[in-house]
């Protein structure tokens, strides 16, 4: 089981963090590099507690789908997603927004354990970890990014 812990300063009320980060159109925006599309269950608007959402994208080379269901959901606070189908033995990613004098801090806690055995723990400790690490901080900007514009405007 690895897990990675990321905490982000976004000048911008909770609420609005909190909605661009369960938003599925700025989810397909944040990640051009790979792709991502959602092709089935919610595939517009705000995510919300019981719903899933499959994703194609590509990654190392592969196109690969990936269905995750909103299994925890406290707006503006908390919200977990898990997966239900995809290339991982288990992934699970808690979003937490909490709000203070700089604005809201949003933290990622992301668990999850690779299949193959031995063969998936060497992949993960020399590509996978990191690879998701830089997957979810370009996330995360993008995040950091809509958030703060949107709030300079209203």
């Amino acid at each position: 089981m690895t897990t990675i812990n990321l905490k982000t300063i976004i000048k911008a009320p909770i609420l609005t963090v909190f909605d661009i980060s369960r938003d599925i159109s700025e989810h397909e925006a944040s990640t051009n590099s790979t792709r991502e599309k959602a092709i089935a269950g919610k595939t517009s608007g705000k995510i919300n507690l019981g719903e899933t959402v499959t994703w194609r994208a590509k990654h190392f080379g592969l196109y690969l789908k990936h269905t995750s269901l909103i299994l925890a959901f406290e707006s503006p606070t908390y919200f977990v997603d898990e997966m239900t189908k995809g290339a991982f033995k288990s992934f699970h990613h808690e979003h937490r927004f909490v709000e203070n004098e700089n604005g809201t801090e949003m933290i990622d806690v992301l668990t999850y354990e690779v299949p193959y055995g031995i063969f998936g723990k060497i992949f993960n400790y020399f590509i996978l970890k990191s690879y998701l690490t830089k997957f979810l901080l370009e996330r995360n900007l993008h995040i950091k990014q809509r958030a703060e514009s949107f709030d300079l405007k209203t």
